[in-house]
């Protein structure tokens, strides 16, 4: 199969007729032998209905239900598994985006890209509470993980199907694949997608995810740049808390031999043992992430690297 279409849907059931519609409507002709995969995220109105009426009319159409409402990493990640398409194209299920553009990714897709990001170039949400947060995290977000994107937010991507497997998604963590699969040599590139205004339904977003997609950042950061060794991140740090507290106990003995200064009245004593037990810990801290790794891939015989392809190797 070409081409699988991923769809988290939650109490979307206003625009569940019109998304199968302008699916339909946007691939039809063009050739693509495509699927449908819409999970219910634990919608609590008529959802489930519809989409059961649309796998009914469509053998396109393929439907998860999920029991409770887990979120939207978790429905993307159940329709990622599902998925069977050489290509996997995610989208939002509000029809902000346009399914028209899916052929636009699928022809970078074919230039040779492994990932195709869409930008919301011209974004139709609030300014203050949408746009500008939007704007500045993107900023934020490409600065740690070193993959440039004017919006990690867009949920319309088009992923080759190889460079998802192995990825697993969590908290968040769907907005920050290009930046996961990044870490297997994959090629990312971005273009401008149209953005419409909800007509129907209420958004599930909202300035209070800030705090969630900030931690899981620092968790895409250290996996980008230290999984496979943590003992350079944590062992670094212990090295220079070790050395901060030699010199504030350096200090603590000067004071003492040449200024007359009684070491149990001198608070840098206090900030060097403090720094000695926090440069051990750090250390310590370092050879545990070490053996956790190697378990980690050991166990389950997942190699550190990710081969392309092979030329006569016998």
């Amino acid at each position: 199969m070409d081409l699988s279409i991923v769809v988290p849907i939650y109490n979307e059931e206003e625009n569940i007729r019109d998304l199968h519609r302008q699916v339909t409507t946007a691939l039809a002709g063009s050739g693509i032998d495509y699927e449908l995969v819409l999970v219910d995220d634990g919608s609590s109105d008529r959802s489930f209905a519809l989409l059961r009426e649309a796998a009914a009319e469509d053998g396109r159409v393929k439907v998860i239900r999920f029991r409770r409402n887990f979120g939207q990493t978790a429905a993307m990640a159940a329709g990622f598994d599902a998925a069977s398409g050489r290509v996997v194209v995610p989208m939002d299920g509000d029809l902000q985006n346009d399914p028209a553009d899916i052929p636009k990714l699928l022809a970078r897709i074919d230039e040779g890209f492994d990932v195709v990001s869409g930008w919301r170039r011209d974004r139709k949400d609030a300014f203050l509470n949408r746009t500008l947060p939007s704007i500045l995290a993107n900023r934020f977000i490409s600065g740690m993980t070193g993959i440039r994107l004017h919006d990690y937010g867009c949920t319309l991507k088009a992923y080759r199907r190889e460079v998802l497997e192995g990825i697993n998604l969590y908290g968040e963590m769907h907005r920050f694949v290009p930046a996961l699969v990044s870490q297997v040599g994959a090629k990312v590139t971005e273009i401008p997608v149209g953005h419409r205004p909800r007509l129907h339904g209420r958004s599930k977003y909202g300035i209070s995810r800030t705090m969630r997609v900030i931690l899981d950042l620092m968790t895409v950061k250290f996996l980008l740049s230290y999984s496979t060794r943590p003992i350079q991140l944590f062992g670094r740090l212990g090295v220079y808390t070790l050395m901060a507290s030699f010199l504030s106990g350096g200090a603590t003995i000067y004071m003492k031999l040449f200024q007359g200064m009684s070491m149990n009245r001198n608070p840098l004593l206090l900030l060097t043992a403090l720094l000695l037990f926090m440069g051990v810990q750090f250390i310590v801290l370092g050879l545990l992430g070490e053996l956790n790794a190697r378990t980690y891939y050991e166990a389950q015989g997942k190699p550190i690297y990710v081969i392309r392809e092979t030329i006569n190797l016998a």
